[in-house]
């Protein structure tokens, strides 16, 4: 990242609230489920799979996750009932992880029987690394009794290789992404172009393992590096998917999906937009400059 661009991201919490919500409401699909399910609509008509998750997250109150299991339960009904072509993601941290463990995979387990159900799939996003051992026993104790969840790998943790060698050997499913979270450099890669590296070599022993693997970036360079793996291994396209953010790049999705690739788009929604939208500012410079813009506009 450029001196601009870090300088940038040192003043967005500066920035008024409602500026960057004007802004980052590109990357959020409204506060309501309906808005949400209306937005995985319009991407389903424009070829695309969705995967929608509440924003929320670090929460401490038993009720307020309770709620939050009744949300995402209610989401696979209504998924179900207009017919969209989505799965739902989960942040265990909004679950009770931070409360019990043993509370939140009670509740995550409600979500993945609501998802069994209705024959469809749940992600549990992976956040920083403090809940990276609980969120992988909480995925190895209910994978193997429903069969219908995936996991999140980071690129820049310097375990995620070793990781991959321990995910089961029949009907793993992950997520690969370069990693959004501030962490310490004794078990983060640093390097941008380090973090590139480590990407390509976990893709690669994940495809080499079978694993189904969604390819979640907007790098370039790592999409052209997996559809060149994808040629070279002569994948089936059930194998693979590629996965990006609600808001980034519609370009080089459509693209993707034009070339016949399956397509999947992250759709957050929810009233707690403001932590997941100063994330996607931090991480994109460019458009951060869109925020000091429109706060100076102002």
């Amino acid at each position: 990242m450029s001196l601009f661009g870090r300088l940038l991201v040192t003043t967005l919490p500066l920035v008024p609230k409602l500026i960057v919500g004007k802004v980052a409401a590109r990357y959020v699909a409204g506060a309501s489920r309906r808005e949400a399910l209306n937005t995985v609509e319009q991407l389903n008509g424009a070829g695309a799979m969705a995967t929608v998750d509440v924003l929320g997250e670090e929460v401490e109150n038993r009720d307020k996750a309770l709620l939050a299991v009744e949300e995402y339960c209610q989401l696979y009904d209504d998924i179900a009932e207009r017919g969209l072509n989505a799965n739902v993601s989960i942040k265990l941290t909004m679950l009770g992880l931070k409360i019990d463990e043993g509370y939140c995979r009670d509740n995550v387990e409600r979500i993945a029987i609501a998802a069994k159900e209705h024959g469809s799939f749940l992600r549990l996003d992976m956040e920083d690394h403090t809940c990276i051992d609980a969120t992988l026993r909480i995925y190895q104790a209910l994978q193997p009794r429903y069969g219908n969840m995936g996991v999140v790998f980071q690129s820049y943790m310097r375990r995620t290789l070793q990781d991959i060698a321990e995910l089961p050997a029949e009907g793993a499913n992950v997520r690969l992404c370069k990693g959004i979270y501030i962490e310490p450099r004794r078990i983060a890669w640093k390097g941008y172009e380090t973090v590139r590296y480590n990407y390509v070599a976990a893709l690669k022993k994940l495809l080499r393992q079978g694993v189904y693997v969604g390819i979640a970036t907007h790098d370039e360079y790592l999409i052209c590096a997996a559809c060149n793996e994808i040629d070279r291994l002569g994948l089936d396209g059930d194998r693979y998917e590629f996965q990006m953010l609600l808001g980034v790049d519609h370009q080089l999705r459509d693209l993707l999906i034009e070339r016949g690739y399956r397509m999947r788009v992250y759709v957050p929604y929810g009233r707690d937009w403001y932590p997941y939208s100063m994330r996607r500012l931090r991480e994109n410079p460019e458009v951060a400059k869109h925020v000091m813009r429109a706060m100076f506009d102002r």
